[in-house]
């Protein structure tokens, strides 16, 4: 039995609104680099810690997805780059705040155990000596100078998730720090996220930017041949057309449920793979996303098996310009308080007592993915802002069955040791 699937978070942030002048694509030169933690050996998480990071993650993806799902066009999102960047700030939040928090996120009542599963996960993510393929994740806290914060806060977020915290000047160069925390992450991402924290995202109230940044590189087990890359007609919803459409033979992973074709893509090394769900009818992708929820994912997973598959795919690219903001969507789910400056409770995070007397709120959250798929493999990045503020992320044989992926369809880049899902999307149309 598969374990339960989950998503990575790509990266995080914490911070608030307002005024300046500095280019947004550059770092602060007043801004003080801190220096990354140094690796440290993988430590690989207990089964059941595998499944507690892997099923709150997952049931908040499908969650997340059904609001989102209502959006045209081709999507990417790090569903878990939301989520354990949310489990950051839920390790200051308290009272009602932290209960609506761990209610929406699925993270269960005991925030002992799900950091430490997080962590666990964290760790095998960030193998130092891993080979086979690329996965870098990097955390950063862009804490205000002039701020003090919760010794216990800053404990979990350096020993747990490995972020260390690094002074910037919201109040006096929000401009400038703003610049440096999108310089940061773009280059823990390879230039694939820029611009996370939009004009305006975060002002002189911005009292900490709490970032993740994941970069994911993998090559195929069984590459595509390029020249078996040719134009193939795919349907999309307004329109037919050519695509570019890889193709090979091949024994996958593969299974038909009700209403789906499955198709398991594995890349070098074994650890992680793709899953992309086909709808079997060419129209049939909104009542796919309609009926998807965790036990689907689950059960998709579970009823996979190797056989010989003819796979007809096309290259796809998703790369948004502008940034989803999700705290509407956030509130809607169930952490009304967390976006509430007259409710919200992270005294966990900062005491308002010990600073302006001010308590803190979450006032946006940003989040960008970015999916490129081609013959050799997959590369993909994603990062996740949640803006915290002060109120003032070959040969056929006879019996292979064919994937033709011509139509619409969703994908899921898979963790296959711990079940965890490090992206998801759609596309609508390749081209």
């Amino acid at each position: 039995m598969k374990r339960a699937l989950s998503i990575l978070i790509v990266a995080a942030m914490l911070s608030a609104c307002g005024g300046a002048t500095a280019r947004p694509d550059e770092p602060s030169s007043d801004v003080a680099a801190v220096s990354d933690p140094p690796a440290r050996p993988a430590v690989d998480p207990t089964p059941d810690q595998a499944h507690l990071f892997a099923d709150a993650n997952d049931r908040f993806a499908v969650d997340l997805w059904d609001r989102l799902r209502r959006q045209d066009g081709n999507l990417a999102v790090s569903p878990a780059s939301i989520s354990v960047a949310l489990a950051m700030t839920w390790g200051g939040a308290r009272g009602a705040t932290a209960d609506q928090m761990a209610s929406t996120m699925h993270y269960g009542s005991d925030p002992g155990a799900y950091h430490a599963a997080a962590g666990a996960v964290l760790s095998t993510w960030n193998d130092p000596e891993r080979e086979a393929y690329e996965l870098a994740v990097a955390n950063r806290l862009f804490a205000e100078q002039s701020y003090a914060w919760q010794d216990d806060f800053l404990a979990l977020t350096t020993d747990t998730y490995r972020a260390p915290l690094e002074p910037v000047d919201f109040r006096g160069a929000f401009e400038p720090a703003r610049g440096r925390i999108n310089g940061w992450v773009a280059s823990r991402t390879r230039d694939r996220i820029r611009d996370l924290i939009p004009e305006g995202g975060v002002d002189g109230d911005t009292r900490m930017v709490l970032t993740n940044a994941v970069y994911f590189h993998a090559d195929w087990q069984r590459p595509f041949e390029a020249n078996d890359t040719y134009g193939q007609a795919f349907h999309a919803a307004s329109r037919s057309h050519d695509v570019p459409t890889m193709h090979q033979t091949g024994r996958f992973a593969t299974a038909t449920a009700s209403g789906v074709q499955l198709l398991e893509l594995p890349y070098q090394g074994g650890d992680m793979s793709m899953l992309i769900a086909l709808p079997t009818d060419r129209g049939g992708l909104a009542a796919l996303e309609q009926g998807l929820d965790a036990d689907t994912l689950q059960a998709w997973t579970d009823a996979l098996e190797s056989q010989m598959v003819n796979v007809s795919l096309p290259k796809f690219r998703v790369d948004p310009a502008q940034p989803l903001a999700l705290a509407g969507t956030l509130a809607d789910m169930g952490m009304r308080d967390a976006f509430d400056p007259q409710r919200a409770d992270f005294s966990g995070m900062a005491d308002p007592d010990a600073n302006e007397g001010l308590p803190l709120y979450i006032s946006a959250v940003f989040h960008k993915a970015f999916v490129a798929v081609d013959e050799e493999g997959t590369e993909a990045a994603a990062a996740t802002a949640v803006v915290m503020a002060v109120e003032s992320a070959a040969m056929i044989p006879e019996d292979a069955v064919d994937f033709r992926a011509d139509h619409p369809f969703l994908f899921f880049i898979r963790d296959t040791q711990s079940g965890a899902v490090l992206f998801m999307g759609r596309v609508a149309d390749p081209a």
